[in-house]
């Protein structure tokens, strides 16, 4: 009797290395300007985070007299309030709002895949207790959970990754466990438990990795909105305390100045747009190569 072992995690991921190289989507502002490829937004995003000083000329905490300046020559993205240039405090706050968005989408995606695999491994009574709390706590917007979480434990940088990864865990949780009880049922699970493999054999090395190409695709779309919840809070005051500042944080130091300069506020917005929609598309580009080897 034969067994066709269904592909890897990492064959999934190869797969999904190669459509990426082969076509990189394109990411369309509107109002008739022309799209930007994501691979270059998605590059100067990381480059801010690594190595921030390649791009920022200015200290991003160094003051000056040259308070609420407009984007011009000498400071591309203008000052705030205390002469601060906007653009450097945009790049290094990148690193600290990718940081918020990963270790959010980790926490998630970790906590949801646990769950799911009870879920869909024990069944009966297991999986209608834990579908029952996924099904009720995906009742709330996922920024409205995350503030109900992050009220009892309070603000700070931990205490928000935490309450945006608890409120994303819901929708991993129902994404594994329908992955786990279609791999469960599929012809070589079947065929391992009539040759006397140990469950935790099964689970490890055939359901687990079957089950973790959805999944990461769902994590690379979620991290995106994982981002922009953290940014919300930020907005809040709930996220990073000073002097830790992230894009969030930005604007809500611009937002007193709104009427009197738009740029403060405006650029860390586009900011979190921008890199949002570009993670959601290269999350959907590689959904089609992962899930497909994965079948």
């Amino acid at each position: 009797m034969t067994c066709r072992r269904m592909p890897s995690a990492r064959q999934a991921l190869t797969a999904a290395r190669k459509a990426v190289r082969s076509a990189c989507p394109r990411l369309p502002l509107g109002g008739g300007l022309s799209t930007v490829p994501v691979a270059l937004v998605l590059t100067v995003t990381l480059l801010a985070a690594v190595r921030p000083e390649l791009l920022a000329q200015h200290a991003p905490d160094a003051t000056s007299a040259q308070t609420l300046r407009p984007p011009g020559s000498g400071h591309l993205f203008g000052t705030d309030e205390l002469g601060r240039d906007v653009f450097s405090r945009l790049v290094h706050g990148t690193r600290l709002s990718l940081l918020i968005g990963a270790g959010a989408t980790a926490i998630g995606a970790t906590v949801g895949t646990l769950i799911g695999l009870a879920a869909g491994l024990f069944g009966n009574a297991v999986d209608g207790v834990l579908m029952r709390c996924t099904e009720v706590l995906m009742a709330f917007p996922e920024l409205l959970l995350a503030l109900l979480v992050i009220t009892v434990t309070g603000p700070g940088t931990a205490n928000m990754v935490l309450s945006v990864g608890i409120a994303g865990a819901p929708g991993y949780a129902r994404v594994a466990r329908a992955r786990v009880l279609a791999v469960r049922g599929a012809g070589f699970v079947e065929a391992g438990l009539v040759l006397g493999l140990r469950r935790r054999h099964l689970v490890t090395r055939h359901i687990l990795p079957n089950t973790l190409g959805p999944l990461l695709v769902l994590a690379t779309v979620g991290f995106g909105g994982a981002m922009v919840s953290g940014a919300a809070l930020s907005y809040l005051g709930l996220g990073p305390q000073p002097p830790s500042t992230d894009w969030g944080t930005l604007l809500a130091d611009g937002q007193e100045y709104l009427q009197l300069a738009w740029w403060p506020t405006a650029f860390p917005g586009c900011a979190v747009t921008v890199l949002a929609m570009s993670v959601t598309a290269v999350g959907r580009r590689l959904g089609g190569s992962i899930i497909g080897v994965g079948r």
